[in-house]
């Protein structure tokens, strides 16, 4: 099963940032911001997990939760949440399991030479568990901003 809108989002579990494996189906009852992105401690990855760390508290009031995934290892994510002061949980995707089930582990190219790798995309689940918005190749500048005034407009 991979993501569809308006289907429920696939379920998996992946190692957490908090030590724990956690599932996305742990969140029912509440929306999640499921976003990948290629690399921690990255300009564009760095940009965009601070703007998610700055806005956290206006998701937090609309009862949503923020899941970042990548391909790094849980030392790294320790790393970068720890030198950004990150309240969210990053979760460690390595074989890119949960990146293929999200059809966000693409052909890459960069200076010419091709590669696999995360495109930075970002879900959103509903309450329920059902993929209601999907962003792909996205640009990070006024993104978290879009995101929010998208979960903003969701009926309550």
């Amino acid at each position: 099963m991979t993501a569809e809108l308006g289907k429920g989002a696939p379920d998996f579990e992946l190692p957490a940032s908090n030590g724990e494996k956690v599932k996305l189906s742990d969140f029912r009852g509440k929306k999640v911001i499921l976003y990948f992105y290629p690399k921690d401690m990255t300009p564009g990855c760095t940009t965009q997990a601070c703007d998610f760390r700055d806005k956290h508290s206006e998701f937090s009031n609309l009862e949503t939760v923020i899941l970042g995934v990548s391909i790094d290892s849980l030392n790294r994510h320790e790393k970068f949440i720890s030198k950004y002061e990150l309240p969210f949980l990053l979760l460690a995707d390595e074989e890119h399991t949960v990146a293929d089930l999200y059809n966000v582990w693409v052909e890459k190219n960069m200076y010419g030479k091709k590669f696999m790798g995360i495109e930075r995309s970002t879900f959103v689940i509903d309450e329920q568990g059902v993929l209601v918005k999907q962003w792909r190749k996205v640009k990070v500048k006024g993104h978290i901003e879009e995101a929010l005034s998208y979960i903003g407009n969701l009926p309550a």
